[in-house]
């Protein structure tokens, strides 16, 4: 069981009675109801399984959520145990406190105890670095599920949990069926 308390922060998995704070988080983080939707859907969505949701609470307040998804490379029938990292929402009044870097990092902690071995993100090409994300992941074999813009190829990103496990698997990354929309691949 994850719970990880640092600075009143609290981090755990979610739950299925944790929903609305969810929905309320994505909502708020976004300022709109597509990325809720989008959540909404990937904790339903079989294909997508098993997903790792995380919660961050400040004093006992929902503040943040992050949610990683299982993917695959296409044709590979002995791919890697492989996830993405889509999305990532902090309420605009906690951002900047290092909320979405320990969620960042409590998912990839849970990750590596899994047995995965990638995460790869399409998100700010300046955020995702600090905690370990290389930039282009295109230009080391893993195309995205959709074409990244070539102005966006850094925003592309994959990080590795074990060392060499990118070797030999190559591809086009595949997505939950939830996430496998063209909208969602632009940055």
């Amino acid at each position: 069981m994850c719970d990880m308390i640092t600075n009143n922060i609290q981090i755990r998995k979610a739950k299925d009675s944790d929903f609305n704070n969810i929905m309320e988080i994505e909502k708020e983080a976004f300022g709109s109801e597509e990325e809720a939707n989008l959540v909404s859907q990937l904790l339903e969505d079989k294909s997508a399984e098993p997903v790792i949701s995380l919660l961050a609470f400040k004093n006992r307040e929902a503040v943040g959520h992050i949610l990683f998804t299982k993917a695959t490379i296409d044709g590979n029938t002995t791919s890697p145990l492989i996830y993405i990292l889509a999305p990532m929402a902090v309420k605009p009044k906690h951002q900047r406190q290092g909320i979405g870097g320990m969620l960042i990092n409590e998912g990839l902690n849970l990750l590596k105890g899994i047995g995965a071995e990638m995460v790869f993100v399409l998100g700010h090409e300046s955020y995702y670095p600090k905690y370990g994300f290389k930039q282009d992941a295109g230009s080391m074999g893993f195309t995205a599920t959709y074409p990244i813009p070539k102005e966006h190829a850094n925003g592309w990103m994959v990080y590795t949990l074990t060392s060499g496990s990118t070797d030999g698997f190559r591809g086009r990354v595949v997505c939950a069926d939830a996430l496998n929309k063209s909208e969602y691949w632009s940055e």
